[in-house]
C-alpha cells in the first residue's frame, strides 16, 4: 500500500545526493541557478492556482489559514526543526540547511498530485501517480540541492508522513466525502496549493519574505468549506 510513497521518498533522497556534488559550483553559477528555480516554481505554482473555480473559497482559506498558520507558529516551528538539523549535519560548514528544509518540504507536499497519488494507492493499490511525483521530486530535488544544500534531503520525511498517512486512511476518507465532494476539494487544494508554490517562488527569488509554512492550515480549511458549500448551498 505504501509503495509509492516509498518510491517518492527514495526518489528524493536519490536527488539530494546527486544534487550534492553540484552543491559546490562557483556561487555566481549557483546565484543564477537559484533564480531559474525560483522562476520555474513561480511559473508551476501559477498554472495551479488558475486551475481553480472557486477563488472565493481559496481566498478565505488562505486568510484563514493564515490567521491560525500565525498563532500555531508553524513557520517557527519548522525553522526549529532546520536549525536543530543544521546543528547535527551541518559539521562546521556554511549552509542553511533550514531553508533547505523549508522549501522542500513545502514545494514537495503542497500539491494536488500528493493527495490524489496517496488516495490511489490506498483505494485501489494505483501507485503511478506518486511514483511520478517521485521522479518529479527527484529531479527538483537536484537543483534545489545544488543551490540550497544538503538540508532537501531530510524533507523526505515530512512527505512519507504525510502521504503515508493519507495513504493509510483513504478507505476512511473516501467514507467521510463523496466523490463529488472530493473532486471539488482537490481542485480548490490545487488553487490554493499553487498560491503557495509561488509565493515558495517568490522567495527563492529574494523579492519577498513571504511566511508560506503558516499557509499550510488552508488545505485544512479548504476541505471544511467545500464540504459545507456543497452541503448546504
Amino acid at each position: 500500500m505504501l509503495l509509492g510513497t516509498i518510491v517518492n521518498g527514495i526518489c528524493i533522497i536519490i536527488g539530494t545526493i546527486i544534487g550534492k556534488f553540484l552543491y559546490r559550483m562557483p556561487e555566481g553559477i549557483k546565484a543564477t541557478t537559484m533564480q531559474v528555480i525560483g522562476l520555474f516554481v513561480v511559473v508551476i505554482g501559477l498554472q495551479m492556482a488558475l486551475t481553480g473555480d472557486e477563488m472565493l473559497i481559496v481566498l478565505i482559506s488562505l486568510v484563514l489559514g493564515a490567521v491560525i498558520g500565525e498563532l500555531c507558529r508553524i513557520e517557527d516551528g519548522l525553522n526549529r526543526v532546520g536549525k536543530w538539523l543544521e546543528t547535527k549535519f551541518s559539521q562546521g560548514k556554511e549552509e542553511d540547511i533550514a531553508k533547505g528544509f523549508v522549501s522542500a518540504t513545502l514545494i514537495f507536499v503542497v500539491g494536488a498530485m500528493a493527495i490524489v497519488g496517496s488516495l490511489d494507492s490506498g483505494l485501489r493499490g494505483n501507485h503511478s501517480v506518486l511514483i511520478t511525483k517521485g521522479i518529479i521530486d527527484g529531479f527538483t530535488s537536484i537543483l534545489l540541492t545544488a543551490s540550497l544544500g544538503i538540508g532537501v534531503l531530510f524533507s523526505f520525511i515530512p512527505v512519507v508522513l504525510y502521504q503515508g498517512s493519507i495513504t493509510l486512511l483513504a478507505s476512511t476518507i473516501q467514507q467521510i466525502a463523496p466523490e463529488e465532494v472530493l473532486n471539488t476539494f482537490i481542485a480548490n487544494t490545487t488553487s490554493t496549493g499553487g498560491i503557495m508554490i509561488m509565493a515558495i517562488g517568490l522567495n527563492l527569488l529574494g523579492l519577498t519574505k513571504i511566511r508560506v509554512a503558516n499557509l499550510l492550515p488552508g488545505i485544512i480549511v479548504v476541505a471544511i468549506i467545500t464540504i459545507i458549500s456543497i452541503k448546504f448551498f
